[in-house]
């Protein structure tokens, strides 16, 4: 019988779901130290730190019992992006909620959080943006990929975007509209915002 320490991830991981929980604490054993560390670093606080991680383990068992895991190859990967997800959605909620400053009983119209400099948070969050964008754009029939990219990507007027694509002024507009529309439609269907 193979020692659990012998067999790969995605080994674990199928033996996981075929119910044997020792597959699982050897993953556990394997990761935790990286995930926690990884997870405190962008937070920056221990409790949050703590919660995070523990909801990044639980989706883990979650996603692994429904057998949506498929990754293969890829699980500590896989496992950082579940970290990194949930920790972008913690900063969007804070986001959301009021910000009231301790520093007087007054209210300070300039200690506000859109007069502030960025910070770890809106850089996750940007960063999650620009990964979303680019995995919509892939998904876009060629000739509306192209179309975007060069509007928006190489800052193209319509007219340099017809005269390269060989259509009219109003055929590249079309297809940029229908671009824009098809990625809003992607982004609603897939649960993706595309703003922060």
């Amino acid at each position: 019988m193979l020692s659990m320490k012998t067999l790969t991830d995605d080994m674990l991981v199928a033996s996981y779901a075929q119910g044997n929980n020792e597959a699982f604490d050897e993953l556990l054993a394997r990761h935790q130290t990286r995930i926690y560390n990884y997870i405190l670093m962008m937070v920056k606080d221990e409790d949050v730190a703590n919660d995070v991680f523990q909801d990044t383990f639980a989706k883990v068992i979650t996603t692994v019992k429904q057998g949506r895991y498929t990754e293969s190859g890829r699980f500590a990967a896989w496992l950082t992006r579940i970290a990194r997800n949930l920790i972008i959605d913690m900063f969007r909620q804070e986001k959301t909620q009021p910000h009231v400053s301790a520093d007087s009983a007054e209210y300070d119209v300039l200690n506000r959080r859109e007069f502030s400099d960025g910070t770890v948070e809106d850089e996750m969050v940007d960063l999650q943006i620009r990964d979303d964008v680019r995995a919509l754009l892939r998904r876009l029939p060629d000739t509306q990929r192209r179309v975007l990219v060069m509007r928006y990507y190489r800052n193209l007027s319509f007219k340099e975007i017809a005269a390269t694509t060989g259509v009219s002024i109003n055929t590249a507009l079309g297809r940029v509209r229908y671009a824009i529309l098809n990625m809003r439609r992607m982004a609603a269907e897939c649960n993706i915002e595309l703003t922060r």
